[in-house]
């Protein structure tokens, strides 16, 4: 197959921000909320036509714990914000009305502080919040290159409809999903070992009304799995583990693309199959985007182990719990944040510097508002994540209500 060069030609800067968040998953909302919080000049760009990501468009309604699983509540600040957000019109299925009735220790012990959403819903509340903020968000926008001014991001080439044009922007937050913008910068990276299984989850319509189909890769906690076709999660929810052995590493387009035509033929066989059985089965919509988990994150100035549980972390800008078990609670390092190869970049999300066995603990939503509140705090004091005095950080953070200890 033949190359070809493309013709290089002069781009014109359509946007100039204080700062740049690049994606608008929960990582993302969560960043651009806190850096105009606190002050900032605030632009999001997002790919897709909507917020939340793979928890709206791609229907993966669960806000998983903001507990330990003992009881006790360790997230706070937007990560308790956003779980109520997410409910404010009411729950889909899991309530956590122990945790928002302020029950007894006993009562919580019973129960997990996690609720299912309805994502338009959320999506739509997010948007409010945003724009209220006055958050400029550019939707059907991807950010395609960097231009690189010696260890920092002077902007960002983006590609929408308009054509190709340059952001500039003074600080520049990573909530791609795929540290996409860290790797255009030249910061070291790692794709996860394991890769991605199918999935493609969906609603459906029958006799007994509108329900959520977790249609692979179901996020539960290990314990509550129904591996077997038909039967349903805690929260009245049909759970189908895993479609087929396929794995994809989510950063190559091609395969990218075969894996989600791959997970619309099985789900379309499901479909007709349950419609043998039930004339009045009917979806009503499905994910909208590829149900990518782990893919490529930054190596960052630390590295974070699920062995590191209830470990102390002098620059702890957060905490999780871990959403498959009870008991294990982390302090989430600033470190795992930025690399000093690229001064003002800061990464959230499911791209922050963890092994492949934290990696899915800290990539779900809980840890994920957790990650990007601290990440557009940062992001709004300074164009300089290594030089930040961190005990500055956490006393914006502990007055935003965020727990940073243990």
């Amino acid at each position: 197959m033949d190359d070809f060069r493309e013709e290089a030609k002069t781009l014109k800067v359509t946007e100039s921000t204080q700062v740049l968040v690049v994606g608008g998953g929960i990582a993302g909302v969560s960043a651009a909320m806190a850096a105009a919080r606190n002050g900032a000049r605030v632009t999001l760009l997002e790919r897709e036509y909507g917020l939340g990501g793979l928890a709206t468009l791609g229907l993966i309604a669960i806000y998983l714990p903001l507990d330990d699983g003992l009881g006790e509540q360790v997230i706070y600040g937007l990560g308790e914000e956003l779980l109520r957000m997410s409910i404010i019109h009411g729950c889909e299925g899991a309530s956590p009305k122990a945790w928002l009735e302020n029950s007894s220790l006993d009562e919580r012990k019973k129960s997990r502080f996690v609720a299912q959403f309805n994502p338009v819903m959320f999506a739509l509340e997010m948007e409010r919040e945003l724009r209220r903020l006055g958050v400029r968000i550019l939707y059907g926008s991807v950010a395609v290159s960097v231009i690189r001014d010696d260890d920092r991001i002077a902007a960002v080439i983006i590609e929408n409809k308009s054509g190709r044009s340059v952001v500039k922007c003074d600080v520049c937050v990573d909530c791609s999903g795929d540290a996409d913008i860290a790797n255009h910068a030249g910061v070291e990276t790692r794709l996860h070992g394991k890769g991605n299984g199918l999935a493609n989850w969906y609603y459906y319509r029958n006799s007994a009304g509108v329900k959520l189909k977790m249609f692979g890769l179901a996020d539960l906690p290990n314990i509550e799995k129904r591996e077997e076709k038909g039967k349903s999660d805690p929260y009245g929810n049909v759970t189908v583990a895993s479609l087929a052995n396929m794995r994809f590493s989510g950063v190559d387009g091609a395969e990218l693309s075969e894996a989600v035509q791959e997970a619309h033929r099985k789900m379309y066989e499901d479909i007709l199959k349950e419609k043998a059985n039930d004339p009045e089965y009917a979806p009503v919509s499905m994910s909208m985007i590829p149900l990518v988990r782990m893919s490529r994150r930054i190596i960052g100035e630390y590295t974070m182990d699920d062995s590191e549980n209830r470990v102390a972390f002098e620059d702890s800008i957060g905490l999780t719990g871990d959403w498959r078990k009870p008991g294990p609670c982390y302090e989430i390092p600033f470190r795992t944040l930025y690399s000093k190869k690229i001064r003002n970049l800061i990464c959230a999300g499911r791209i922050i510097s963890v092994t492949d066995a934290m990696w899915d603990i800290t990539r779900v939503i809980p840890p994920c508002a957790v990650t990007g509140e601290a990440a557009g705090t940062a992001a709004a004091m300074t164009n300089d994540f290594p030089g930040l005095n961190v005990f500055e950080l956490q006393e914006k953070l502990a007055a935003q209500n965020v727990r940073l200890h243990i």
